[in-house]
């Protein structure tokens, strides 16, 4: 079996367990997902599926990713666990803070999806999915006495936040199969973006088979090969062997230790949701707030996906220009996203700056180098370095790999 441990065993052993413009530096001092590992070919070492509890045909890994890449499922419900663990100390009241002063649009509503979908960056969190093809999707995130709420229905997109009876609306292009390209959230969008890592620097086998949210499923099991720098360990992908539909996703870090990013199905039917599901209707009394219309992908909802802004989606292949303005350094695992913020400075002292800068001081890391002086902020899994000049390096390799990117820009 992999050495690693995704199964149904430790999910019952940890049900229990309490997840186009520059921006200002101190946006991206905790990034919450791999950046820049994008790569354009696929390198695999071709394995047999182990024999094991369900007994499924053999298949390679490579007729697996096909499989993953020809799945079809546009109608599905259910329910999804996602753990983050970036190792970041309890923020307390202060990250309510944060993202009142920077994670809100500028309506600053509590219901705006770009501002509440930054709690899953830690800790863990239930949610229920349903999907009707590419524009009628519903998420709802379950806390323990209130429920958020976002509904894609067409052109329109509600959130609603029942704790403070507050509904966000905008609308979205309808555009079909193209809003697929999205941020990872679900088992499905956390294996795309990983899959795009491949490349021949990559190990990729199938490792055994696994039942997922009561579905027979392989296991594809991914690994880094001889990439020193990176902090990614091993990523394993629950594949649901009749649809092809990824049902689980874990990410453990080189360091070892509790997975990264713990996301699974505990329930799930390919059923076609009721109509109903779909409709939604602002409470009476609520606050409504209108917001501006979502640019194509923006807030989109693709197979119970999230809106962009979660997790950043990986750049280009190594040496290339993403969008913004981001360009990407060396290829593969070892590759780093690096822009311009456009502020000079660095990061604000601890002293006379508030809670705010006081956090960032805790966190951060001072180095130098041929660049000059910055800050490196660290996480289990992502590193990003912010020079005093305004540049930010950032991907999942290591402090040192920042550094010596940095310097080799000069």
């Amino acid at each position: 079996m992999a050495p690693y441990e995704s199964d149904d065993t430790r999910d019952t052993e940890r049900a229990g367990a309490p997840h186009a413009r520059r921006r200002k530096a101190a946006r991206y001092v905790v990034p919450v997902a791999v950046v820049g590992v994008a790569a354009a070919t696929i390198g695999l070492v071709p394995a047999l599926a182990d024999s094991g509890d369900p007994d499924l045909p053999k298949i390679t890994a490579q007729q697996l990713i096909e499989k993953i890449a020809k799945s079809d499922v546009e109608q599905l419900s259910g329910t999804v666990r996602i753990s983050t663990d970036l190792g970041l100390p309890d923020l307390g009241g202060l990250a309510d803070g944060l993202v009142s002063g920077g994670g809100k649009g500028g309506d600053g509503s509590s219901a705006d999806p770009s501002a509440k979908l930054t709690e899953l960056a830690s800790g863990t969190h239930t949610l229920r999915v349903a999907t009707d093809g590419p524009d009628r999707q519903k998420i709802s995130l379950i806390e323990s006495a209130a429920e958020y709420s976002i509904v894609h229905n067409g052109k329109d997109l509600w959130g609603y936040d029942s704790k403070s009876d507050e509904v966000y609306h905008s609308t979205v292009p309808q555009q079909g199969k193209e809003h697929r390209d999205q941020a990872p959230a679900t088992p499905k969008d956390f294996a795309d973006e990983a899959l795009k890592s491949v490349d021949d620097t990559t190990s990729v086998t199938v490792d055994g088979t696994a039942r997922v949210a009561g579905r027979d499923a392989y296991r594809l099991v991914i690994k880094p090969r001889h990439a020193s720098g990176t902090t990614v360990g091993v990523i394993s992908i629950a594949v649901d062997a009749k649809t092809g539909m990824p049902l689980k996703f874990t990410l453990t870090p080189a360091a070892g230790g509790a997975a990264v990013v713990d996301a699974g199905f505990t329930r799930i039917s390919f059923a076609e949701p009721a109509a109903s599901t779909f409709r939604f209707t602002p409470p009476k009394g609520a606050k409504v707030t209108e917001g501006e219309d979502a640019r194509a992908g923006e807030h989109s909802l693709p197979s119970g996906g999230f809106p962009k802004g979660l997790l950043p989606s990986p750049g280009v292949a190594g040496g290339g220009t993403a969008k913004d303005g981001m360009k990407v350094l060396g290829t593969g695992w070892n590759s780093i996203a690096t822009f311009d913020t456009g502020v000079r400075g660095g990061i604000p002292a601890s002293s006379g700056q508030g809670a705010l800068s006081g956090f960032l001081g805790s966190l951060g890391d001072q180095v130098s180098g041929k660049f000059g002086k910055g800050t490196v902020f660290s996480t289990r899994l992502i590193n990003a370095l912010i020079t005093d000049d305004g540049k930010v390096y950032a991907g999942a390799v290591t402090k040192d790999a920042l550094v010596k990117a940095a310097n080799a820009a000069q």
